[in-house]
């Protein structure tokens, strides 16, 4: 039997050309933040390293990785944890990173050495890799300036975005959605920190993420526990934002999933993290691994439920040369 030419090429295509998730197996990786500069990819991601199953979050810096296709990722280390944080005590949880005016500011949550809860810190550097510093010998965001709710982890989560106006966001929290302007220099809140209202991100848990398409702004966050991802949609970056329903069932082996949506030549995606990676040990909610798939909208702007997968994606298709 003669197969179709399409199918004859995908069966000859080398496993290489696709990767397998989760995508990163030789440490396990979590609460994945992406950022694209100069058509290369930037995976901020923290280090879990449980010493055994199902034990306790033990998160001591963050890693970073860099890709030009999605499938072969080169590993960077590790150029910021904790300890470059005078102020802070410990703890590498989920952080973003952002460029402006060719500088790089990465927001990221740790315990408060002196103030009891979580507080989130600024670094920068000049490059994407690193070195990165703590851009304010200080904490931005403390858990007394945060009365929403009385727990002592509502601070975490940070996501950065700057509007098409040139306007940057800040916008973290756990059972609280949290939200303030920021200053020009990008280290200061410019403002009153404010809250999303609850019945516009329905059973909001923690991890939320911000991306614009068009003229709509979506606002994705983890809901529940065990987490799935839901979202909401706005015509403002400062809502009202209407909920949209499910975006991701929740992960494998995970009770926590954490989201981070970019576009990558013409190509949207979808990073998150599961507990599958089984070598060199095993998987679990203390031990997660970052894998990729597709991100696709329908025709009236709302996401299509993502489809988690093992086979993960395979390169983007190249951009065409422009005509000379």
């Amino acid at each position: 039997m003669k197969l179709p030419f399409s199918l004859a090429a995908a069966l000859l295509l080398p496993c290489a050309l696709r990767a397998a998730n989760p995508i990163i197996t030789d440490v396990f990786t979590a609460d994945p933040a992406v950022i694209v500069h100069n058509d290369t990819v930037y995976l901020y991601v923290g280090q879990d390293e449980s010493p055994e199953k199902n034990s306790r979050y033990v998160m001591n810096r963050w890693l970073v990785y860099s890709s030009t296709d999605l499938v072969n990722w080169t590993a960077h280390g590790s150029p910021l944890s904790p300890a470059d944080f005078t102020w802070a005590k410990n703890d590498a949880w989920a952080g973003h990173v952002i460029e402006k005016g060719g500088k790089f500011y990465w927001y990221v949550p740790m315990n408060h050495a002196t103030i009891g809860g979580k507080s989130i810190g600024v670094a920068v550097a000049d490059s994407p890799l690193g070195p990165f510093k703590d851009a304010r010998g200080s904490a931005l965001v403390t858990n007394d300036m945060t009365k929403a709710t009385k727990i002592g982890w509502d601070d975490i989560d940070p996501t950065a975005f700057i509007d098409d106006d040139g306007q940057a966001w800040l916008f973290w929290g756990n059972q609280k959605c949290y939200y303030a302007r920021l200053k020009p220099n990008m280290t200061e809140l410019d403002g009153p920190i404010q809250v999303v209202p609850d019945d516009q991100v329905k059973n909001f848990t923690e991890a939320p993420w911000v991306h614009k398409r068009g003229n709509l702004y979506y606002l994705s966050y983890a809901t529940g526990f065990p987490e799935k991802i839901a979202y909401a949609t706005s015509d403002k970056i400062t809502g009202p934002w209407t909920p949209r329903g499910l975006l991701s069932e929740g992960a494998f082996n995970s009770n926590t999933i954490h989201q981070a949506i970019i576009d990558y030549k013409g190509q949207s995606y979808f990073f998150y993290h599961n507990g599958a990676v089984q070598h060199p040990n095993t998987g679990d909610s203390h031990r997660r691994s970052v894998c990729i798939d597709h991100l696709y909208y329908n025709p009236d702007g709302t996401l299509k439920r993502v489809l988690q997968t093992t086979e993960g994606v395979s390169p983007p298709p190249a951009r065409p040369t422009a005509p000379r």
